[in-house]
């Protein structure tokens, strides 16, 4: 113990002056705040039993309801007359991405790791993820009260992946837990304040929110429902809130006990009702004092979206267009990483809408209109929806199992690349006017009457009933923006190259040609 207590003294000591410097700049405008936790581990390993344990004898009022990290992803506990504020994932445990953007937006990491089992493959990812986030390390050896555990094992495994503990001559501290017994929790809480008593952790409580979506879902009665963690500044009843995904305005704000509060300052996670749709898991969010700021956020990451999209496009790739719908948002932005990062050649992968909450009549509609197949990961399909898509002969999968969804996702694109080759057509655009024209290029103006017209693709130009021309499409433009595609119903601008000159009343007829699969 008294080794122990030297290291941290010392540790203290060294960072001092660093220490100092920093709070004489931030001293003005900043206070101390509660440090963010975030808990990682092996599965099975007692990450959300110690977590339950340290809610059930910490928490900060004695009204708190059961479940509560089951429904928002976060909480807060106090000890010593302190706050510690702990991020937890439950039924993500499997996503690895989900875990690595909790590590960011946490000050320290919680490192669980049984007793009895000592490291597992999810508990080296783990390491990964907080060497990555650069933020300090406690070790929680927990199940401590089992007859097998052996916590000098596990402190030598730890060694082997570089995470030296105190009692080693490292610098990350460690604690033997149970949840079970109770054993080492006070220690633990004591420990987490003390290394952030080190990091020194400030906020600004009068500046706007900032912070990160921690888990979203759609609420059948209520509608949209974000929590939110802020890391700085003060979130009140009425704020506009954007995310790069949504937007909204604060309607009504909930505490992590599910108590109606008018703010959250630092470190405070709380749920938020007012989004127009369900924001992405890890998305980062801003207040705004008005609607026009919001706008203005939303068309700045709208061209960041936009440009991304523009780089990444295949034109003379085949499309596979999706619809996906997820329980919640968690779910939702696992099965996104996964299928952006499927294999993408000849066929490319589209994901027309992605969304939480049960499978609808419009998502159906819109599978029709964009020749999409709908799929749904632990969620259900109104009856409405089921009639339609049976009338319309439009696909709806539903899946309980990730890895099942994205297999069947991989090997619809491989039977899409069966086909046949030969000519694919595309769309069709009305030209309505002519911009600009020179030697070998127009800039055109047009409506997309049938399919779509993608950047990069051919066209033929169609003057009273017959073909007078063959050209292509070196760019794309919907509101004097640079877009990959624009689809049936919307007016756009191209940048057209062809020998015969487009005349306004023409139609352009855009295809790809594709060799036959062998």
């Amino acid at each position: 113990m008294l080794k122990s207590q030297r290291a941290r003294g010392e540790r203290k000591n060294s960072i001092m002056i660093t220490q100092n410097a920093e709070n004489r700049i931030a001293k003005e405008h900043t206070g101390a705040r509660a440090p963010v936790v975030v808990v990682l581990g092996h599965v099975d390993h007692g990450k959300s039993s110690l977590l339950e344990a340290i809610r059930e004898d910490f928490r900060i009022t004695a009204k708190e309801s059961g479940g509560i990290t089951q429904h928002m992803g976060a909480y807060q506990a106090q000890y010593q007359g302190k706050n510690i504020t702990f991020i937890d994932t439950p039924g993500h445990e499997l996503f690895s991405a989900m875990r690595s953007r909790g590590a960011k937006v946490a000050d320290i990491a919680v490192l669980v790791v049984a007793a009895d089992e000592s490291v597992k493959p999810q508990t080296v990812e783990a390491i990964e993820q907080v060497k990555k986030a650069g933020i300090p390390m406690v070790v929680a050896i927990n199940k401590i009260d089992k007859l097998q555990a052996n916590s000098q094992r596990v402190k030598q495994e730890l060694a082997q992946h570089e995470v030296i503990v105190e009692s080693y001559g490292g610098n990350v501290p460690s604690v033997e837990t149970s949840a079970t017994t109770k054993q080492g929790i006070s220690e633990l809480l004591e420990m987490l304040l003390l290394v952030a008593d080190l990091e020194s952790l400030k906020a600004n409580p009068e500046q706007p929110a900032e912070g990160v979506v921690i888990e979203s879902s759609l609420d059948p009665k209520r509608g949209p429902l974000a929590s939110l963690l802020v890391l700085n500044g003060t979130l009140r009843l009425g704020d506009w809130l954007s995310t790069p995904s949504s937007s909204g305005k604060a309607r009504m704000i909930e505490d992590f006990q599910r108590q109606q509060i008018a703010e959250a300052g630092p470190a405070t996670p709380a749920v938020v009702l007012g989004f127009l749709i369900p924001p992405r898991v890890g998305d980062v969010f801003r207040a705004f004092e008005s609607e026009t700021a919001v706008q203005e956020f939303v068309w700045e990451n709208e061209l960041k979206e936009v440009a991304k999209g523009a780089s990444e496009v295949n034109p003379e790739a085949k499309l596979y267009n999706i619809i996906l719908k997820a329980d919640v948002a968690g779910s939702l932005e696992a099965l996104e990483d996964v299928l952006h990062n499927l294999p993408q050649g000849e066929v490319q992968l589209r994901l027309v809408e992605a969304g939480v909450g049960e499978i609808t009549e419009n998502d159906v509609k819109l599978a029709r209109s964009t020749t999409a197949v709908v799929f749904g990961f632990r969620t259900k399909v109104s009856v409405q929806a089921a009639d339609l898509a049976e009338k319309e002969q439009i696909s709806i999968e539903t899946f309980q199992i990730i890895y099942e969804l994205i297999q069947r996702v991989r090997e619809a694109m491989e039977q899409s690349l069966k086909d046949e080759g030969g000519r694919q057509e595309l769309g069709t655009l009305n030209v309505l006017a002519i911009f600009l024209v020179d030697k070998t290029r127009q800039v055109i103006g047009g409506k997309v009457v049938e399919g779509e017209v993608r950047k990069g693709v051919r066209a033929e130009i169609i003057r009273a009933g017959e073909v007078v021309g063959q050209g292509k499409v070196t760019n794309v433009q919907h509101d004097k923006k640079d877009v990959p595609s624009v689809a049936k119903g919307k007016e756009c601008g191209l940048s057209f190259e062809a020998a015969e000159k487009v005349q306004a009343g023409d139609q352009l007829q855009f295809f790809v040609v594709r060799a036959p699969k062998k």
